[in-house]
């Protein structure tokens, strides 16, 4: 007996960083499922969808350290790719003609397209990371953000097969926010298992000194492509989820707005952490509801009160100011929430304890 609780005792720690972030949002969901408002559903569903774009940023970035403005590539890849299987095939060959013959009659359920459409956006990261991950740096986030413009400027002038700069309509929603739970849930879980896999320690390890990971054998190329990989398929299905979501679909969707608002949903959580890029995800979007909400005025008593068009994005840009002037590491810095609720404080390559900016 005494074995065995100790062993539910070992397990119940090593889930208790994944327990802790899953379990609030399952919260949020039943509470906003129960007794919130259709407004207020759809903004937990994009909330939740939005945890799975930051925590695939987190996977490549925060493991690794290197920035990238590609991500939102590969969810443009893989929101027409599910597009393509599952719209409307009386429309697909009069809006669509340059699709294949196979794609323009038939009509794939959503699993099965969603299942293709992430491996597909997999595919993509691991081909475009043969040569993106042998740059470091400020060419490597350069070399990804030439990345974004490529597939930008492609979908944008592919008219025949993604409707160019217009939208493609009549999309199933499939997504609920229980479905954008699950994913959140499981990019969570597979963010945390990289992270603590050999690959993900060595990952780790280069972050903090590439000299001294590749002198005990670490490949920093290899590692690195295997979570640039695993991150494209994350960022895939969030674009999965996105492209099921709203039931509309442009390629201005996956641009640069999307892109610098979830790389600063990562900063202001802290880019260090896992627990960092959930927080830095719940914190903005409360922020961005309540100042949308300023915006379409309020009532007090019997005076409407607004906010000017535009607050919101202002109040944004003085929180990432304040969070790079007082705390630079983010609101959870490099730490996780570990057992006994406690933030556990990561080591670095050379054994020393990192040290968030109070």
């Amino acid at each position: 007996m005494i074995a065995a609780r100790n062993n539910f005792i070992c397990h119940l720690k090593a889930a208790t960083p994944v327990l802790l972030l899953i379990v609030p949002l399952v919260l949020a969901a039943l509470l906003a499922d129960q007794f919130g408002s259709i407004g207020v559903l759809r903004s937990v569903t994009e909330a939740l969808i939005k945890i799975v774009v930051v925590v695939g940023l987190y996977i490549f970035i925060g493991n690794s350290g290197v920035i990238s403005l590609g991500g939102t590539a590969f969810m443009a890849i893989a929101a027409y790719a599910t597009t393509w299987q599952t719209c409307c095939s009386m429309m697909k060959p009069m809006v669509m003609s340059g699709l294949p013959e196979f794609l323009k009659h038939m009509t794939v359920p959503f699993a099965p397209a969603a299942l293709i459409a992430v491996a597909l956006a997999g595919l993509a990261a691991f081909i475009s990371g043969l040569v993106l991950m042998r740059l470091s740096g400020l060419a490597a986030a350069i070399g990804t953000l030439a990345l974004l413009f490529i597939v930008n400027v492609t979908y944008s002038n592919w008219d025949s097969v993604t409707m160019g700069a217009s939208s493609v309509v009549g999309i199933p929603t499939y997504v609920t926010v229980w479905i954008a739970l699950a994913a959140a849930s499981g990019s969570i879980v597979v963010a945390y298992l990289f992270q603590i896999s050999r690959a993900g320690l060595a990952l780790r390890a280069t972050r903090e000194d590439e000299i001294a990971a590749q002198a005990v054998g670490i490949s920093i190329f290899r590692t690195r492509l295997l979570a640039f990989t695993i991150s494209g398929a994350v960022l895939g299905l969030a674009g999965v989820l996105y492209a099921h979501f709203l039931g509309v679909l442009a390629i201005d969707m996956f641009f640069m707005q999307l892109t610098f608002l979830s790389l600063s949903m990562l900063v202001v959580g802290g880019m260090g952490s896992l627990a960092g890029a959930v927080v830095g995800v719940v914190s903005l979007s409360l922020v961005i509801e309540l100042f949308r909400t300023l915006e379409r005025g309020i009532w007090l008593g019997e005076t409407k009160a607004s906010l000017p068009a535009g607050s919101q994005e202002l109040v944004l840009a003085v929180i990432m100011l304040c969070i790079l002037i007082w705390r630079r590491e983010g609101i959870m810095g490099w730490k996780e929430i570990t057992w006994p609720f406690t933030r556990h404080q990561p080591v670095s390559a050379s054994g020393e304890k990192i040290e968030a900016a109070a």
